[in-house]
């Protein structure tokens, strides 16, 4: 675990493809160098990693401006 890439390729978010069948859960999809990884989440998962991104974010540094 110490030895984690710190970025990925790109990271997206999506609403289920089958949203009829199972619109309680949002699938998080990770693309990195080793491949996909896909992740099913309910509400209550969705709205912490919603509220850990948000905070997370607003801690970074601003962006330097010229």
């Amino acid at each position: 675990m110490t030895k984690r890439s710190t970025s990925a390729d790109f990271v997206t978010a999506f609403a289920t493809g089958w949203p009829e069948n199972q619109p309680d859960i949002m699938v998080l999809s990770l693309t990195t160098n080793k491949g996909v990884q896909d992740f099913a989440l309910n509400k209550e998962q969705a709205l912490l990693v919603a509220k850990t991104m948000t905070a997370t974010a607003n801690r970074l540094a601003k962006p330097k401006t010229s």
